[in-house]
């Protein structure tokens, strides 16, 4: 059920006191396509939205409800992992609505169903055309994004054949805004941690897209997550062997990416100050030896969430890919 421009897009939004909720709701906010029919909230029911989310005071005088509707044409559901399940398992949402879930509860293949619905896996520079034609949206992880759109122009081309070695470090928002003892003030901030290393979740569906691209990859993915002292934005460095020089894979990364309207390509040093609080991903292709170096830079709640669930509800609805995401980075 697509909407023209005049008719404006319904969305509700599942789970709106979070920080994915929060973004959601800024960009929604603005969208010129969008009219916010509802934001659930259990606990913040009957609370303006600005009383929780205080950067949106003077922006809208919506409140959370902790009713249901479904007179809406999309439903986010910004909840935490395996709440989106529980949720769809809970309540009857027509199938005509379309759903853009931002757990990581539908992005595995073998999980990718619940009932009549199935998910197709909302990364656009992978699966673009499929998402167009797709009713349910699994939105992908943010270090999933981060990693994959620094690999993916290889596994296109089957050039994807050696151990790959990543090291990224994620934003405190990143672990979401319940507190536990590695998210408080007092121990991020001048402070710097590995977690899950060699066996984050998020593993799982970056090899899954790889090999969908390039089906005999079989190589070992070593992968380091850290946690950043800062608050918003993913910063990835990857490398692995490649006979390719530095011209033919910046040419490689550029042809790859030449459609795809936030993901750019260069050789020049980048920093996350260029894209926290944007949409947009950097990657920086160079050659030393005989590896090929590739940083790879997003915002964890716009890129890696937020903002590519808008993205994704774009390429759903026939809209410009771009609408309400057009962000500039603070840079400073």
């Amino acid at each position: 059920m697509t909407e023209s421009i005049s008719n404006k897009i319904k969305a509700g939004i599942i789970g709106g006191a979070g920080y994915t909720g929060g973004e959601m709701l800024r960009i929604l906010v603005n969208h010129p396509n969008v009219d916010i029919a509802f934001v659930h909230s259990n606990s913040n029911a009957g609370n303006y939205i600005y009383e929780v989310h205080t950067d949106l005071f003077g922006d809208t005088d919506l409140k959370f409800t902790g009713e249901l509707s479904t007179d809406i044409d999309v439903l986010f559901l910004c909840v935490g992992h395996g709440d989106a399940k529980k949720f769809l398992e809970a309540n009857a949402i027509p199938d005509l609505v379309k759903i853009i879930d931002l757990s990581q509860d539908f992005r595995l293949s073998q999980n990718s169903s619940i009932g009549s619905k199935s998910f197709v896996y909302g990364l656009p520079e992978v699966n673009r055309d499929a998402i167009k034609s797709a009713q349910n949206i699994a939105n992908p992880g943010c270090f999933a994004t981060t990693i994959q759109l620094a690999l993916l122009p290889l596994t296109a081309k089957g050039l994807l054949n050696n151990e790959v070695h990543i090291s990224a470090t994620t934003g405190s928002t990143g672990a979401g805004q319940s507190l536990s003892p590695t998210s408080h003030f007092t121990w991020r901030n001048d402070n710097l941690s590995v977690y899950k290393a060699f066996n984050h979740q998020h593993l799982n569906e970056i090899g899954q897209s790889l090999k969908q691209l390039q089906p005999d990859f079989n190589q070992t993915l070593n992968f380091i997550p850290y946690r950043g002292d800062f608050t918003r934005g993913i910063f990835a460095s990857v490398y692995t062997e490649s006979e390719l020089s530095e011209e033919e894979a910046l040419k490689l990364y550029e042809d790859y990416y030449a459609g795809d309207p936030f993901t750019h390509v260069t050789s020049r040093n980048i920093d996350l100050k260029q894209v926290v609080n944007t949409n947009k991903v950097f990657l920086q292709v160079k050659k030393h030896d005989n590896k090929l170096f590739i940083i790879s830079i997003l915002d964890n709640l716009l890129k890696g969430a937020s903002g590519q669930a808008v993205q994704n509800m774009n390429l759903l609805f026939g809209l410009d890919e771009r609408a309400g995401l057009r962000l500039k980075a603070t840079g400073f």
